[in-house]
């Protein structure tokens, strides 16, 4: 369970911008080691590869990477822009995060920007002669980091914004986060049979109004461990709050307390995967749904989201959890059920299907195959589902 500030760093290597400045900070590195390398390097090799040398690979570098950066943009936008017509627009999200995507178009940026950078500060003769052959090996460097990205772009265009693509990337997502929380069903805390208000508690209040969508289990326990109180979470990560209503109730805490701990609480206006099991699963219904509509009425896309729902439930809630792995002591909020994993994922599939035999028969199968889940919450839940659903 990382802490709010990890959060924040690893969200931030997922930048794009991030990659770009490490690249580009390679024409700078090359006056840092001008210095130490050119003493030891022969004289001939200095000659050889000097500023003539350089110069005109770092003009074609400049010229060709802006125009290989705004055609791959224009590629990875309309990419973008269909997945999210064909599948959910919420999608759209996910896809800025792909590491292929994300890799490729920083280093198409950052040579573009490195090579621009060299030449500007050979012009203004920042270089010095002797740092030519110094530039000269980072060029070549990142020339060889600029032909493995095209091949892994050519590579990857085959497949982007695919429907295929799309769905592996939820369902990856999503099983990052059902293993999470079969790991640690409480966030780490403590079970709590609810979410009620307890005797004698204070609401921690929501700093604004939106989707709760990380909560810094870590500094909330920290906090209630030195106060020698408990918390309990009223609302848990996917939940919507209203700014000013209670997010978490604190005992044995006084409300200046409990108005700091409300930063420990991260609101947005869209969900997020980090502690949400629920948002993939939705996004693969929401999928399905919109396969099934009268305009598009695609069942076969329905019935491939319904395989990777059933393959998800199935192999990341292998058995009954159990509350023994508990890191925050004073901590307790009320687990995912796996009936609200049922509820998000096959019942819309379910309201949206239910004219379609073929469907239906494969959503009935679906569901009795996970009624013989080891998981007994899982397999319960399950059998109540399909029996609302199938007449007796």
């Amino acid at each position: 369970m990382i802490s709010k500030t990890l959060l924040y760093v690893q969200r931030l290597t997922r930048q794009l911008w991030i990659r770009v400045v490490l690249i580009s900070l390679c024409s700078l590195l090359a006056l840092a080691l001008a210095p130490l390398l050119t003493p030891v390097l022969p004289d001939a090799l200095s000659t050889r590869f000097g500023r003539e040398a350089v110069l005109p690979i770092l003009t074609i570098l400049a010229s060709g990477m802006l125009a290989v950066t705004t055609f791959s943009l224009n590629v990875m936008v309309s990419a973008y822009r269909t997945a999210s017509s064909m599948a959910t627009p919420r999608v759209y999200r996910l896809l800025l995060e792909d590491t292929v995507t994300q890799s490729v178009l920083a280093t198409f940026v950052g040579g573009f920007v490195y090579s621009l950078s060299a030449i500007i500060l050979f012009r203004a003769g920042v270089y010095a002669p002797q740092s030519a052959i110094v530039v000269f090996g980072i060029t070549i460097f990142v020339v060889v980091l600029i032909v493995i990205a095209i091949l892994r772009w050519i590579d990857h265009l085959s497949g982007l914004g695919s429907m295929d693509h799309t769905l592996r990337m939820i369902e990856t997502r999503a099983r990052t986060s059902l293993t999470q929380l079969a790991k640690r069903p409480c966030l780490g805390g403590q079970r709590a049979q609810s979410d009620d208000c307890p005797d004698g508690a204070k609401a921690i209040p929501a700093g604004r109004s939106g989707f709760v969508r990380f909560v810094d289990m870590a500094h909330l326990n920290e906090s209630a461990k030195n106060a020698r109180a408990h918390i309990t979470l009223h609302r848990r990560p996917g939940d919507f709050v209203l700014r000013g209503r209670p997010v978490a109730w604190a005992k044995d805490l006084d409300e200046t307390g409990c108005k700091d701990l409300s930063s420990a609480f991260e609101i947005g206006d869209v969900r997020s995967f980090d502690q949400d099991p629920r948002f993939g699963l939705t996004l693969l219904a929401e999928t399905a749904q919109k396969a099934l509509s009268p305009g598009v009425n695609d069942p076969g896309t329905a019935i491939e989201v319904m395989g990777r729902l059933e393959r998800l439930l199935w192999e990341t809630l292998e058995e009954t959890p159990s509350d023994q792995d508990c890191m925050f002591d004073h901590v307790s909020l009320v687990p995912v059920e796996p009936r609200s994993l049922l509820n998000n994922s096959f019942a819309p599939i379910a309201q949206s299907g239910a004219e379609d035999p073929q469907v239906m028969d494969w959503l009935d199968k679906a569901l009795s195959a996970l009624a013989q889940h080891r998981n007994d919450d899982l397999a319960r839940a399950a059998k109540d589902l399909r029996s609302g659903l199938t007449p007796d």
